[in-house]
């Protein structure tokens, strides 16, 4: 691959990132997060309500009821939603981390149920929300090939547990696969990688530019995976987490093994002042 033909691949990633998060139903759109009590939540724009809605929509479309295990939709006299794009007065929801979970619409909301660790909340989107239009585009560092580094790829025997910080402060346990080792500047470094279930390597880390330039928890990365098997760690396309973009992500940031001693002046950057 050429200069050119490589700058031309990275810009046109870049734009497609920023792309996706004003599309429909994706971070920009999203607006609400509500953990719910057990017993019945209300559902609707009544300000009572313990899942707020927009004042666009009735007052009481009906309500979750979460029994301490799982969370169940009734609708109120009158009221229907689709679940899954049927129409409906009651429904059994599964939530995001199932293989099948119960989106909730309700004209341009949607709705789906998410469980962290032994919490259950409500994720809203709107549509309407005119952050997808105004929201600053995404910054990024110059284009500079020399953060493009070749890496190994070691699984551990059997997953290893590790805490992970997310946004609310606290710290979750979750398993890591294995390492991409790689040098830069005559140092050998290693990260630990979560494996998606698409093969994907999945990158946490955090590097001194996150105390200015970059965004304070750290930033994500996928390795680049080649048809020879070649494996890059191409810093250039390091991106920002959802936390930049909306308050109502449920983020994980880098663990402290991911913590990197030099500075990746290369990615996605992050203006404090305009967040």
């Amino acid at each position: 691959m050429t200069p050119q033909t490589y700058r031309q691949t990275i810009n046109e990633w870049r734009k497609e990132r920023n792309e996706t998060i004003r599309k429909e139903n994706g971070w920009l759109a999203l607006s609400g997060l509500y953990w719910l009590k057990l017993g019945k939540n209300q559902i609707g724009s009544e300000p009572k309500s313990e899942v707020q809605l927009p004042e666009r929509v009735p007052a009481n479309i009906g309500y979750f009821d979460y029994n301490g295990r799982s969370v169940t939709f009734r609708a109120a006299a009158g009221q229907k939603v689709q679940v899954n794009d049927k129409q409906t007065d009651f429904a059994i929801l599964q939530p995001d981390i199932s293989e099948n979970p119960s989106y909730i619409k309700l004209e341009d909301i949607q709705l789906v149920i998410i469980q962290r660790g032994n919490r259950m909340g409500v994720r809203m989107w709107d549509n309407q929300r005119e952050e997808r239009r105004s929201f600053p585009a995404r910054t990024w560092y110059d284009i500079d090939e020399k953060f493009r580094i070749a890496g190994t790829y070691t699984a551990y025997e059997r997953p290893k547990m590790a805490y992970f910080p997310d946004i609310t402060g606290e710290k979750s346990e979750f398993p890591v696969d294995g390492y991409l080792s790689f040098e830069f500047e005559s140092h050998h470094y290693q990260l630990d990688i979560n494996k998606e279930d698409d093969g994907t390597l999945f990158i946490r880390f955090w590097d001194p530019t996150s105390k200015e330039a970059s965004y304070p928890t750290g930033r994500y990365l996928i390795a680049d995976l080649e048809s020879d098997g070649k494996i890059f760690l191409d810093f250039n396309k390091a991106y920002n987490p959802p936390c930049a973009f909306t308050d109502f992500a449920t983020c994980v940031f880098a663990p402290e093994q991911n913590h990197l001693d030099f500075n990746v002046t290369a990615g996605e950057t992050y203006n404090r002042h305009e967040h």
